[in-house]
Order: C-alpha cells, then structure tokens, then sequence
C-alpha cells in the first residue's frame, strides 16, 4: 500500500501538470484573499482572520482535488495496468486506500504554503500576535475533513471510467452536489433535516473553529462510503456481502451519530467560547413547542466589512439557537431590494420602531452612503417583538461599534426570545405616596418593562390607616421601585419597607438627597438653591450598609446643557458644559452595567459604603476628575461660561450607584417597632437592593406629543444609556435562571492594525502571492534533483 501511495507522489510531481494545479490553487487564493477587491479580501476587511479563506477553499478544493484524482483509477485502466495491480498480494480495499492516501497527501502539501497567511495575520494583528489561532487550527481541521471527504469522490468518479476528463467533471459535479445542492434543497422544501444531508451544514461549523462530533461522523462516513464504493466498482468480481458487511456497518454507525442528536460532543475551540451558548440561554430556546420565526433585516450587497462581520456572526448566532431546537427559523431579508417599494418599505419598518441607519461604505476609492436597518423581529403564537442587532455608543468608532454589538448578540436574542416564550410572572411595585415622579416622567421606563413583568402602582398612604394589611398586600410584589421621592418616610412606613426586604422583596431606590431641579434655573437671574431633602431614610439605608450624602457630584466629565444666547431674531442655542450632569462610562465587568452606552445623571449625590455584612458592588462612578459640592449652594447658569479650574477637581471617583446582595439585618433589629407584627423578621433570606443617588436617571422628558424617550436628549440627538441601565437593573433584580449574566459574556473581535496595514500593504501582498509559489519551486527543483540523482545510478 506504502508502495503505491509513493507511486502516487511520484507520478504527480513527475508532470508539470501536477504543479500547475497546485500552482493555481495557490494563486486563486492569494489573489482573492490579499489583492482582489472584495468580501474576501482580507486586509479591505480589516479583521485579523481568516474567515474569508476557509470561505473560500472549500470552491477551489472542488476543481483542484478533482484535477488530482481525476487519473487515480481512470489511468490505470486506460493503461491496461489495473489488472495487473489486482493480480499483486494485496487487498483490494489497500488498493484503494493506497490511491486514496496518496492523493490527500498531495492536498495536504497544497495547504501547507497557506501557512504564511496565518503568519502575515498574527504581523499584521493590532496587537501584533492579535489572532485566535486555536479557532484557526480548528477551522484548517474542519477543511481537512472537508477535503478528505472530495478526495473520496474524486476516486470514485476516477473508478468509473478510463477517460479522466469525464471522470473529472463527475467529480466537480457531485462533489457540488454534496456541497451546496442539499442546501438548496432544504430552501425548497423548507426542511432543515434535507440541509444536513450536505456537506456545508457540516462544514460552516468547522470552518470557523467549532468540532462537533457529529460533523466528523458525517465526513466519515461519506469518505468511507465513497471509498467503498469505488472498491465495488473496481472489484472484477460478483458483489459479496461478507466482504462489504463490516465497512457498511462502519457507514450506518456513522450516518446514526451525524443524525442522532442525543449523544455527541461538541468542542468549542474559539478562545472567547463565542458559539457556546450560555445554559440560560438553552433553556429558553429549549421551551418553544411552536415554530418561532426570525426575519433579520441586516442583509444588503453593500455593507462596510464591519457590519458584514455582524451580519455573519448574527447568522452563526441564530444557527447554534436552530440547532438546539428546530422550532427557531430564520431568514434574512433586505427590504429595499426593490426599488419600486424601497420607500414603502422604509415607512412600514419605521412605524413598527425599526429605526433605519446610515453608514459610509468605501469602495474602489469612494465613499457612498448606505441604508440599513440592523434590526429582527422575532415571532411567536402571534407575538412579535423587535430586537436590536447594533449596541450604540457615544463616539465608539466604528469597529468599537462592531465589537459591542457582536458581543451583545447573544443576549439580544436570548432576552427577546424569553419575551416570547416566558409568560410574564413576577410583579412590580411602583411606589407612591412619597412625592415620587409622576408616571409621564416614568412612561418610557414602565413601557420598556412591561414585556417582562406584571405591574401596578402601590401606594404607601394606607400604611397610616391599615399598616399589617399594607405589608400583607406589598409582600405580594417581587420588587419595589421608589422613583425620585420628595417626601419623608414615617416610622410606620419605614417598618413596612423593611419587613418587605427581611420577606426576601427586592427593592430598585432612585434618590435624590439634595432639592435641586434644572427647570428652576430658567429664571431671570438662572439661579437656584440647591438644599438639604430630607427624606428620613439615613438610619435605614445605614443599616443596610449605605449612606446617601446631601452632596452634589460635579465632574469634568460630563453632558452639556442647551441655553438660549441673545434676544429676538438674534437668539440662538448654544450646547455648554454643565457639570452636574456627569456622563458615567461604567467600567466594572457587571451584567447590569457591562457593554453600556454612556448614563446621564443630573444633580447627582454621592453614597458612601459602610462596613457590615452585604456584599456591595459599585456599579456606577463619576469619572476621576470630580468634586463634591455642599449644600446649601446657590446654582448659577454662570458656571457654563466659567473656565473650570482643574485643580480642585482632586476628590476622585465618587460612588453613584451602589448594589446590595446578601442577607440583610432588620433596621428595627434591636429597637423599638413603630407597629405590632407578629411575624416579625430580623434576617432577610438572601435578597438584593441596588441604590441610585439620582433620581433623574429615570425620568423621561415630555415633549409635545407626550413623554419622549428616555435618555433622549432632543437638543443634541444623543440617546444615553439610562433606559439600558435600568432595564438591566430590574431584570437582574428578580432574574432567576441567569439570563442576565450573559452580558458579562467576553467576545473578542480581533481587528488588524489600520496604519500597518496601511503601510505594508504591497509588502504582504507580494510575499503572499509569490512565497507560496517560490516553496512550490523550490520543492519541485529539490524533488526532481532527487529523483535524478537516485535512477542517475
């Protein structure tokens, strides 16, 4: 068999044909990859991958490896010599097996020059060396596989004649067929299961770094079906089952395990494990008994190579949800296609919230302008909901822009699907009685969460009258909301709250400890006292481990505010620094506040953390170059046009948003109780609380047509993150399977280094265009020197 493997080698190399071939595989791929204009140009592409040629291979591999075993058996029957190698002592099947070696080994030593393309990535990487080079090991294992399977057809079709031109467009035919024809089947008949009967369901896991069992059964068993196959045809004998039995044994054990969903393994190989879906995020798209539909419209022949990159990994996103429950279709869909219902279209998406974005696409030199909506709309029983397929962030460039949202991807998703396919079940108290905001000034907030949970306003007025029955009722709700209160809090009502936290209630504290609003700047004079509010609430947040200091936070860092300059006609607005309004860009790794835009407070307080028990976790903090303001203190609009001094900006990050997680003591430990309760609780069960110092946070502006979006600032066009924020908080109060900690989930998108790249760009051009063909010249001159060398005697 070794024998006939080497006779392989050596009638390959021996014919110039033999380095053509090869010579034109590598060719192909260098030119499309590093110097044609294109998808699959991977410095316009600016990712430090290689994506775009196992994209690529698997198309050249059809025409090169039919090129290479088109003579296999094709020639020794036209020779007249296949009969004499079936008279030699060896196995038919070693025959085979030996032509076929010969032949892999040959693809093989094709694929090694393409080596340099991980090299010329890893130089090019920002930082250097800024490549995942287990998923690209992973992703050549999966071409590996791939051609394996192509060199087992190829000797088939070379098994069926004696002219290797028809044994080679049989080849190209079926292995088309095998490759993409199931695939277009399956959108026919619309059945997943006729997909993967083709070889690129299986392949596209592989190639970018994902070994599933079931897919290396599934090469397996077409390689091995293929081989014994073409030692049937050679065979010159009557059909024997025994000879056959074992090896189609082997095909069906093989063909069972690519189908059989219950028992495989899979291996992530990515370094962020970005195609491992979080066990929270399985069980949702587990409990869909019906179909649930995607339609994602991020699909267009004309996107910047960032956005193709989201609109790929969305893609790979959603078919490791389909592939955990075959109820999750999905589709892309490019909704200005047609030009005759572009704008009808554009109007539809639009009424349904689908707001369209614009983006620049550089092509040959020029800059136009695009389009799309990166949005999907997600259906069930008659239920849809839409979910955002790009994370926005304040003056993020546009490969920051691409990062956040491929990161959020999963979460966007999984939290849309559990929309859906969770009914609502736990409730929302909003609290009132307190002076807390008026629900206008809350609208846009409730809107956003009443997709997840039940709720209704509480009011705390009937604790005066029925204190144990108020309890009773607020125990009911599985989280409380105080938004922005003005008044003080009794004893009585303080008690009710308390025994609600030692009950396991979890409660969402907006505060605001100094009286101070914007609105009462717009005076003659644009001044305003800002004062101690006094809510009574010190001693209870002092027991639970923090402290609401009636300070103001003024930070460098921060929005500005819009002011009229100038009277009459001459009037106009101008945006100013206003440093009560600190921008926060949280930095801790937390789900509530990972992957956020910037958060806008106003008139912000700062919270001093006190030693006890509770675990306590910043979420929020103003930027370094802050201070703190007392109270009273006149707040004038003067501020806007003074030059801040920075030197007295030296107080450092100031707590602004503090979470409380752990088993609370009771503030009535101890002390006398305001109220008689009989199932009076010192310790809570494990619970949580989260503390803003700003009210502000979470109110909405009113405009004209009513209550606007929160975090909207019609000034500027900017939108914060302030809805973001608490959704997150809300969701990670009362979240029991951990879906929310899916935020916290790290993926990686390596980008290459702009100005290198730049810079160097003919330089790699060049070597990756002409090395592979120098290492093919120089293998074919020492190979034939030693074959001269060794018949020279």
């Amino acid at each position: 068999m070794f024998a006939i493997l080497k006779k392989e080698i050596n009638t390959f190399f021996t014919s110039i044909i033999g380095y053509l071939v090869i010579a034109l595989f590598l060719t192909i791929n260098s030119l499309f990859l590093w110097l044609f204009h294109g998808e699959f140009n991977v410095l316009d592409n600016g990712f430090a991958d290689l994506n775009s040629f196992f994209l690529l291979a698997p198309w050249i591999f059809i025409f090169l490896i039919s090129a290479v075993t088109m003579r296999s058996f094709a020639d020794e029957k036209k020779q007249g010599t296949l009969e004499l190698l079936l008279t030699k002592p060896i196995s038919l099947f070693k025959i085979v097996l030996g032509k076929y070696l010969g032949a892999l080994v040959l693809i093989i030593l094709a694929l090694i020059p393409t080596l340099l393309y991980v090299y010329t990535v890893y130089e090019l990487g920002n930082p250097m060396g800024n490549i995942d080079l287990a998923s690209t090991f992973g992703s050549y294992l999966g071409l590996l596989f791939l051609a394996a399977a192509f060199t087992a057809i190829g000797l088939f079709c070379s098994s069926l004649t004696d002219n290797q031109i028809v044994a080679f467009i049989a080849s190209i035919f079926i292995s088309l067929l095998l490759y993409i024809g199931f695939e277009g089947l399956a959108d026919f008949v619309s059945n997943n299961l006729v997909e993967q009967v083709g070889m690129n369901a299986h392949y596209k896991s592989m190639s970018r770094g994902v070994i599933d069992t079931r897919d290396v059964a599934y090469f397996l068993s077409v390689t091995i079906l293929f081989l014994i196959l073409s030692q049937i045809i050679i065979s010159q004998k009557t059909f024997n089952k025994k000879t056959y039995l074992p090896s189609i044994v082997l095909v069906l054990a093989f063909g069972v395990l690519t189908f059989t969903k219950s028992i495989y393994k899979r291996f992530d190989l990515t370094s962020d494990k970005r195609y491992t879906l979080s066990p929270a995020a399985i069980d949702i798209v587990q409990s869909a008994e019906s179909p649930l539909i995607v339609d994602v419209f991020l699909q267009s022949e004309n996107l910047p190579s960032e956005f193709r990159r989201l609109q790929t990994e969305t893609k790979q996103i959603l078919e490791e949800f389909a592939a955990k429950n075959n109820q999750i279709n999905f589709q892309f869909i490019n909704p200005l296609e047609d030009d005759a219902i572009r704008e009808q279209n554009i109007q539809q998406l639009m009424n349904r919230g689908l707001t369209p974005m614009q983006v620049t696409v550089q092509e040959s030199g020029k800059s136009s302008q695009e389009v799309i909506f990166p949005w999907a709309l997600a259906s069930y029983n008659g239920v849809t909901v839409k979910i955002p397929l790009v994370k926005n962030k304040i003056g993020a460039a546009i490969q920051e822009l691409a990062t956040n949202s491929i990161q959020h991807l999963e979460y966007t998703f999984a939290d849309g699907f559990s929309k859906l396919i969770n009914p609502k079940r736990k409730k929302i108290a909003i609290l009132k009685g307190n002076g807390q905001l008026q629900d206008a000034y809350i609208f846009d907030f409730v809107k956003s969460i009443k997709d997840y949970y039940f709720i209704a306003p509480f009011t705390l007025d009937s604790v005066s009258s029925n204190p144990i029955k108020t309890l009773i009722a607020l125990q009911d709700y599985d989280l409380i909301i105080s938004a922005k209160p003005t008044k003080p809090f009794t004893e009585e009502e303080k008690y009710v709250l308390d025994q609600y936290t030692m009950s396991g209630g979890k409660s969402l504290w907006l505060m605001d400890a100094v009286a101070m609003e914007k609105d009462s700047l717009y005076n003659e004079t644009g001044t305003a006292i800002a004062t101690r509010r006094d809510l009574s609430l010190t001693d209870f947040f002092f027991k639970y481990g923090v402290r609401v200091n009636p300070v103001l936070v003024n930070d460098l860092y921060s929005a500005k505010i819009t002011l009229a300059t100038g009277e009459g006609s001459q009037s106009q607005f101008q945006q100013l620094p206003w440093f009560y309004s600190p921008l926060i860009n949280a930095s801790v790794n937390h789900p509530v506040v990972n992957n956020l835009n910037l958060i806008r407070f106003d008139f912000a307080n700062q919270i001093d953390t006190l030693e006890n028990d509770i675990t306590k976790t910043v979420l929020l903090e103003s930027s370094i170059l802050s201070k703190l303001d007392g109270t009273p203190r006149e707040i004038s609009l003067d501020m806007t046009t003074q030059e801040p001094k920075p030197d007295l900006y030296t107080n450092g990050n100031q707590n602004l948003a503090v979470l409380l997680e752990g088993n609370f003591t009771s503030v009535y430990n101890n002390r006398i109780k305001p109220l008689n309760y009989n199932n009076d609780k010192t310790i809570s069960p494990p619970t949580k609380m989260l503390v803003i110092a700003d009210g502000d946070v979470i109110k909405n502006d009113l405009g004209k047509n009513g209550p606007q979006e929160l975090g909207f600032d019609r000034w500027t066009g900017q939108t914060y993150g302030n809805k973001e924020f608490l959704v997150n908080a809300v969701n990670y109060l009362l979240d029991e399977n951990g879906l929310i900690n899916i935020r916290t989930k790290e993926v990686a998108v390596a980008f290459l280094d702009v100005q290198k790249t730049s810079n160097e760009k003919t330089k790699w051009q060049i070597l990756n265009i002409l090395a592979p063909l120098a290492v093919l010249v120089v293998f074919g001159l020492i190979f034939n020197f030693m074959r001269r060398k060794k018949y020279a005697k």
